[in-house]
């Protein structure tokens, strides 16, 4: 034993050697010493006791009855030296339990005489005492309602006054009632505020060292000195105080003092049977006595071991919902539960660890055979034995003879919980078909008197019914409002409408409230609501609100779902450099936001199912989610306001669409859509996912930045989201296509060289002469995979070929590829591009350059300046500094082309221009269209066609331009698009024309949210227009689009009549 001490952990491990060994040398004052320093090292017995000495203990607990099992024990042993003779080690658990209990009674009655609000005695306050959770009294409800307080319970008025919510009291840590004094206050106050300070008392649980049952000495706290310990009196020499000390609570061998206060409960006495005392105080504990049944009600002479099987061993009756601990004990599921919240999580028989999350229910045998147990009819007159189960039946027929039954009472508040069988649910936790199959009926009589009564009008019927019902609940403001929104004069905006109308409007805290009090005092209603009501109704929109599960789990992801706004630096702390980052970024992690997308298509997905004829019981397969992302530059977003570290003032977004939601119902082969964007090139649609201040053609921190979503987009490809959707778990499946992206942005990814390369697409290998010599015939040849492949080459040199020779064999390929992105057109980059080109073809017409070689720079600058005066003066089309998507599609045009063939001097070139203006437009549809096949199916028929008219037109009229040279864009518009059709479908409903036109909003948030500091003002910017994009609060906002004429129609209709009768008067005037 001596040798394993050393190893065993904890402070205990510390016993001298000579305490090892049943016969010490040690004198008799020298064990006591160190006894007494032992229990100054002990734990208490509140906190949790090392693995090594808790298996001691409850392997001595089993058999603990003589001293021969105490001694054989070495942990016990080991305990009552380093315990000293403590109430756990000499003890049995019942007299713990009872010390406990006892305990608590005293606190209790402690409790009982003080106030809940002050904390002062009520016995100070001159008056009577009131509960915090009862009804107003008639006087009292008299004088509030004199001043306007309309509340009937003081738990309300409690909360209103003095701020303090008394609504989840328990009775072992609060007290019941308030004083006097402090219900003068409340009433002083209107039940609204209080004029008089009042310092709120702070409640506690009981501990050992409870300030209450053990008060300290104020006079020492005070003069703040060290308060020292009086050296211990021998008991045995002390004389025997002639007052009773029952009612004191003696720790191991000393004596605490009479507890604070007066003692208005029962208390142990000499005389009293310690059972009966365990049970006063278990009854003021469970509060069972009318719920339960007792066994006194058991006929027959059944065996005291057999009844006392079937009591519950926390309020001796018999059980009711029985459960069962871990250590093989019964109890009533209320009864154990209340007991573990007022003492602890305990076993009550053997003070074994047990909390409500490990009971479970007896077996089906011994609830078979609690149900059969034969009972006395307790009414008078009747003497008939019924078993359990139908007791109550059998005792509700004795309803008319109540009032003569003097246990009545007793009985009838009985209710037997379990049957054998799965309990009754509530009706609003059930689905929707169990709520119409349990109300069927209720429904059924309600449209028979509604057809003859009401004409059929079943919805105010019903609607009459709620507002009868929340008026005899005293709930009268819910019932005024639902009573106005029957009349049509609607009372308040909800939280959900106002935000919707606060973020689509761009106000700003100030600029909202502003708003609601002044409409609050213009009409004198609260028709917007508080910010406060805002700020708890986003929470619910926002990502991180929702519970999901991955399956398998994500990697190298955190399993939490609680996760709102991150730093996107989180983790990087410096750059390849080794230098600090200099960018400011925030951001959703990704699986957290796409569940929280999901969610707010809840509807959406369901109602497809539900027109689709797709029961629950048809879609056990994975639904299929495609996602589109984008990622763009915004330019230049610096403002005058906002403090912070220098960043760079240009800022990039990366943001996702759900395209579409899909499921393969059982016993088929082909998928079938439930829901589709109805706008995915939308603002509405298009969903930020971090927002950076960094300049997009810096590579390194743009890469560094994405990687953590890179990785968390690779982790979700290979794992399945399980979230609630319509009330069930479903499973999710996520494809992700990197489509929204430019040129410029494209070659960063997967690591091309820029634009100006010889190389000149990012989807086949066609360098630009080759493209500019075969126009149409060329195919997608390029993927992530192949550019991952020849970065290898090009950086391992596997052939040792020279630069030239290495580069033709990569085909550009001169980084490596950072992000996967789908090969495919953005037709709105392809617009602005090809608009570019027919810009220069305009100015290269009206110069004539087809018949000059080499025209200087000053007559191409005269030819601009002719072309923009033109526009401007016949289109007002105002020049621009840059292409953008609106000046491209106006320029686009036959009607253009009419106007600019004023400045073209020969019919030939003017007819020539005419032509390919009409190819283009043919062929236009085609790629901005978002379902071609249905849109504009001709033209993609006739695609063919046209691209090469057009190519054979570039080829020979405007071949002086497109002589061995041509543009990326019209490459890919006359060479990829019908391959791209073919493969996805469509080209326009992938473009990322939602993210350019988000950038607009980028701004107007910023100033929306303007702060000192720049990362709090982008957090704010990414929570607003997440928000923006909310499919809840876009309905929102259709359903009130008049919202101007409801918010006049809501003032009062005799101040819009006197405006109107001035109005009269004034143009009777003129």
């Amino acid at each position: 034993m001596a040798a394993e001490s050393p190893k065993t952990d904890g402070p205990r491990s510390l016993m001298p050697a000579e305490l090892q060994h049943p016969q010490s040398e040690y004198s008799q004052w020298k064990f006591k010493l160190f006894r007494v320093k032992s229990m100054e090292k002990a734990p208490l017995p509140s906190k949790p006791m090392p693995d090594s000495i808790s298996q001691s203990v409850l392997s001595s607990s089993e058999g603990f009855n003589t001293r021969e099992d105490f001694s054989r024990s070495p942990g016990s042993i080991m305990k009552l030296c380093m315990g000293g003779k403590s109430k756990e080690n000499v003890e049995g658990p019942g007299r713990r339990v009872d010390q406990k209990l006892q305990e608590m009674e005293m606190h209790m009655n402690h409790l009982r005489s003080l106030c809940r609000v002050c904390g002062k005695a009520l016995t100070k306050a001159k008056g009577p005492a009131h509960d915090v959770n009862g009804n107003l009294d008639e006087a009292s409800k008299l004088a509030l309602r004199k001043m306007g307080c309309k509340f009937t319970n003081w738990s309300e008025v409690i909360l209103k006054v003095f701020k303090e919510d008394v609504s989840e009291d328990t009775e072992a840590v609060h007290p019941l009632s308030f004083c006097h004094s402090c219900w003068m206050t409340a009433i002083r106050g209107g039940g609204f505020c209080s004029f008089t300070r009042t310092y709120l008392a702070v409640w506690k649980p009981h501990t050992s060292h409870c300030s209450l049952c053990i008060p300290k000495k104020a006079l020492l706290q005070r003069a703040a000195r060290k308060r020292f310990k009086a050296i211990p009196k021998a008991q045995s020499l002390s004389k025997k105080p002639r007052w009773d000390n029952s009612h004191c609570i003696f720790v191991g061998e000393r004596r605490v003092l009479q507890p604070f206060g007066d003692c208005h409960g029962p208390v142990l006495k000499a005389g009293r049977k310690p059972s009966i005392q365990r049970e006063q105080w278990v009854r003021n504990i469970t509060h069972c006595q009318n719920d339960h049944l007792s066994t006194k009600l058991i006929s027959g002479k059944l065996p005291q071991d057999f009844i006392s099987s079937l009591t519950c061993m926390v309020c001796d009756h018999l059980l009711s919902d029985p459960v069962q601990s871990p250590c093989g004990h019964l109890f009533c599921r209320s009864c154990i539960i209340k007991f573990n919240h007022t003492l602890g999580p305990y076993c009550p028989a053997c003070n074994f660890p047990c909390t409500s999350d490990n009971l479970i229910r007896p077996p089906k045998t011994f609830s078979s055979a609690l149900s059969s147990v034969p009972l006395r009819c307790p009414y008078d007159g009747c003497g008939e034995q019924v078993r359990l189960d139908s007791f109550k039946s059998h005792c509700l027929s004795h309803e008319q003879q109540r009032d003569t039954c003097q246990n009545s009472e007793e009985v009838t508040n009985y209710l037997q919980i379990n049957k054998g069988g799965r309990p009754r649910q509530h009706l609003l936790s059930l689905s929707r078909r169990a709520q119409k199959h349990r109300l069927r009926d209720l429904k059924k009589h309600v449209r028979i008197f509604a057809d003859k009564e009401e004409g059929g009008d079943l919805k105010s019927v019903c609607l009459t019914l709620l507002i009868l019902t929340l008026r005899s609940g005293n709930e009268h403001r819910q019932a005024d409002e639902l009573e106005a929104m029957m009349q049509g004069r609607g009372f308040g905006l909800s939280a959900a409408v106002c935000l919707a109308i606060r973020v689509n409007t761009f106000l700003s805290c100030s600029q909202y409230h502003k708003m609601y009090r002044t409409v609050k005092v213009t009409s004198g209603r609260q028709i917007f609501q508080p910010l406060h009501t805002l700020r708890a109704a986003e929470k619910e929109l926002l990502p991180g609100f929702h519970q999901f599960e991955w399956q398998p789990a994500l990697k190298n992801v955190s399993k939490s779902s609680n996760v709102g706004i991150i730093n996107g630096l989180a983790g990087w702390l410096s750059s390849v450099d080794e230098s600090p980052a200099d960018t400011i970024t925030r951001r959703f992690r990704y699986d957290v936001a796409l569940v929280s997308a999901l969610k707010d298509l809840e509807e959406d997905i369901m109602e497809g199912l539900r027109e689709t004829g797709m029961e629950d019981c048809a879609c056990t397969a994975s639904f299929s989610v495609m996602i589109k992302e984008c990622c763009d530059g915004m330019g230049d977003v610096s403002e005058k306001h906002g403090g912070g570290p220098v960043v760079p003032e240009k800022a990039v977004r990366f943001s996702f669409t759900v395209m579409s939601v899909s499921v393969q119902p059982d016993n088929e082969e082909q998928e079938v859509i439930v829901f589709t964007e109805p706008k995915p090139n939308s603002e509405l649609s298009c969903k930020p996912l971090c927002l950076m201040f960094v300049d997009e053609s810096d590579h390194e921190t743009l890469t560094a930045i994405l990687g953590p979503i890179v990785a968390e987009r690779n982790a979700m490809k290979e794992s399945s989201l399980i979230l609630s959707m319509g009330g069930l778990p479903r499973s999710f499946r996520f494809h992700f296509r990197g489509t929204g992206y430019d040129e410029k942005l494209v070659r960063e990814m997967e690591g091309l060289e820029a634009s100006g390369s010889a190389y000149v697409c990012t989807l086949c290998d066609a360098s630009r002469t080759q493209a500019a010599e075969n126009m149409v015939l060329h195919s997608i040849t390029r993927s992530h995979k192949e550019n991952l492949e020849r970065y290898e080459k090009w950086r391992t040199n596997p052939f040792s070929e020279s630069v030239d020779e290495l580069r033709d064999r990569v085909k550009g390929v001169s980084a490596k590829p950072f992000i996967e992105i789908h090969p495919t057109l953005d037709a709105l980059h392809c617009d602005i591009g090809n608009a570019t080109e027919f810009y220069k073809i305009f100015q290269d017409e009206i110069g004539e350059v087809y018949k000059k070689v080499n025209p200087c720079r000053e007559e191409r600058r005269c030819w601009r300046a002719a072309l923009d005066k033109q526009l401007r003066k016949k289109m007002r089309l105002k020049p621009v500094m840059r292409m953008n998507g609106n000046f491209a599609r106006r320029l686009l045009t036959l009607e253009v082309v009419e106007v600019v063939c004023e400045l073209v001097p020969s019919e030939e070139r003017r007819e020539a221009l005419r032509k390919l203006m009409r190819l283009y437009l043919q062929m236009k549809p085609v790629w901005r269209a978002t379902c071609p096949a249905k849109e504009c199916p001709d033209q993609l028929c006739r695609y063919s066609f046209n691209s090469k008219a057009f190519a054979d037109l570039l080829s020979s009229t405007f071949k002086y331009r497109y002589n061995g040279k041509i543009t990326n864009y019209l490459h890919k518009t006359l060479a990829h698009v019908p391959e791209i059709i073919e493969r996805d479908g469509s080209i326009g409903a992938w473009a990322s024309e939602g993210n350019e036109s988000a950038n607009k909003l980028f701004r107007r948030f910023r100033k929306m949210n303007a702060r000192q500091s720049k990362a709090f003002e982008l957090e704010d910017v990414l929570k607003h227009h997440w928000l923006y994009t909310s499919k809840y609060l876009q309905k929102f906002m259709e359903a009130h689009k008049d919202s101007i004429t409801a918010l006049q129609a809501t003032i009062d209709q005799t101040e819009t009549q006197n405006n109107e009768d001035v109005s009269l008067m004034d143009n009777n005037n003129l």
